[in-house]
């Protein structure tokens, strides 16, 4: 995780209506697959609350790369699936990156 300025970063929030679950992960794995084979892809993670809601954040090289990726036509189909039959609710959020630091303690300590 080294984040770096000019990064797209989407923050992509949603919540699952009954009975979607199985569908919605079959057509995940592709779509996150199709997602790491683009040019520009730079990492993505999910997470669920408690309450289960999920977010996930992915981010691209630069706008270019998110673009591309955002105006994809298999990813354009899920996009169309997720409001037909997967989400219960969702919301994004895109950013560019103004500011970037990280850091990482060394094994030793």
């Amino acid at each position: 995780m080294q984040p770096q300025v000019g990064q797209v970063v989407t923050v992509f929030r949603n919540r699952l209506r009954e009975g979607a679950r199985a569908d919605y992960a079959a057509e995940l794995e592709v779509v996150a697959a199709l997602a790491r084979s683009m040019p520009g892809f730079v990492e993505t993670k999910t997470f669920t609350a408690d309450d289960g809601e999920r977010a996930t954040v992915v981010t691209f090289a630069d706008e270019a790369s998110h673009r591309a990726w955002r105006e994809h036509p298999r990813h354009r189909v899920a996009q169309r699936h997720g409001i037909e039959t997967y989400y219960r609710e969702y919301s994004i959020a895109v950013g560019t990156t103004s500011y970037a630091s990280a850091f990482t303690r060394p094994a030793a300590d």
